[in-house]
């Protein structure tokens, strides 16, 4: 496989009318966005969460993005939540139950107009995350691309897809958008981001868990058409009774579509539970079956779904919250 090294000159990672890109959280998403704004000339820094990661960073020589047969590394400047240049663009990819202690760790050194983009699966860490910081704007962000690591600071880019970013309280698009078209980030920018979150917690939920219960890839789950059916119907009646009714259409035929289209990969669940890391089921399953509670809906597969899971999880001695 070619492995291309292309380093970020002085001038790249310096702050200029771009704007500078912080970006937290080294996983498969935050490298694929730190590789690709990286490499169209932006300027970008990578926080780590300790010394002992920025060590072995350093000794990665960078980020390695791959893309079919072709990996590229881009050494791309590092730093930790300690040091004390001022924020004023954070891209937020940790995983949902890390996202508010992160933040919270360089909070202190958010400027004043501060723009947080969270990108997070789920529901629940994004308001906990504006929460924390009230004076900064976040900006929510939910998107179809596929990532996955296959080895330290190295990303896989499994699918191409898009991202929807919006902003709850309505605010207007940020001009930096213009630098996501320029890094081959498909996006768009959504008036009901909201709704767009709910639909992908949705879909999520019909996905994920059962990949795991099954322990197949997406497209093992046309075994068992019947019971995402059941699935998607309690999910429809969940989101319709929360207030958000446009992203109950079609939701049955959408999960199929997602099941056809990423019939090989594995669910980011499963392939947590496959490596015995911490799943995001607080923010999945759990979100929403608390949902179901507050509206007084009765959704039994939902609840049993959410049930099965988290015994699976407690007997492979992983968190069940």
């Amino acid at each position: 496989m070619p492995n291309a090294f292309i380093p970020q000159t002085a001038a790249d990672s310096s702050p200029r009318a771009s704007g500078l890109w912080h970006i937290l959280g080294a996983g498969s998403m935050g490298t694929l966005w730190a590789t690709r704004l990286a490499r169209a000339g932006l300027p970008v820094r990578l926080i780590v969460r300790n010394p002992a990661r920025l060590k072995a960073y350093q000794a990665a020589q960078g980020l390695t993005l791959v893309e079919g047969d072709h990996a590229q590394r881009l050494l791309i400047d590092a730093q930790l939540p300690e040091d004390d240049d001022p924020i004023r663009r954070l891209l937020v990819t940790c995983k949902a139950y890390d996202a508010e202690r992160a933040v919270a760790q360089i909070a202190a050194r958010l400027s004043p107009d501060a723009e947080l983009i969270l990108l997070q699966n789920g529901l629940g860490s994004q308001q906990a995350v504006a929460e924390r910081v009230p004076h900064a704007r976040c900006i929510f962000a939910s998107s179809t691309e596929g990532a996955f690591r296959d080895g330290d600071w190295r990303a896989v880019f499994a699918g191409h897809g898009n991202t929807w970013l919006g902003d709850a309280h309505q605010g207007p698009a940020p001009l930096w958008l213009e630098e996501l078209q320029r890094s081959g980030i498909r996006h768009e920018w959504s008036t009901n981001i909201v709704g767009r979150l709910w639909r992908k917690l949705a879909l999520n939920c019909a996905i994920n868990p059962l990949t795991v219960l099954h322990d197949c890839q997406n497209g093992g789950l046309k075994a068992h058409h019947t019971e995402v059916e059941v699935l998607c119907a309690e999910l429809a009646t969940l989101l319709e009774g929360c207030g958000q009714p446009e992203a109950a259409i079609d939701l049955s035929d959408e999960v199929s579509r997602v099941i056809a289209a990423t019939a090989n990969n594995y669910s980011s669940m499963h392939q947590d539970v496959a490596q015995g890391r911490r799943t995001e089921i607080s923010y999945l399953l759990g979100y929403a079956c608390e949902a179901a509670h507050r509206q007084q809906l009765t959704l039994p597969h939902l609840e049993q779904l959410y049930q099965r899971l988290t015994v699976h999880l407690q007997r492979r001695g992983l968190p069940s919250n």
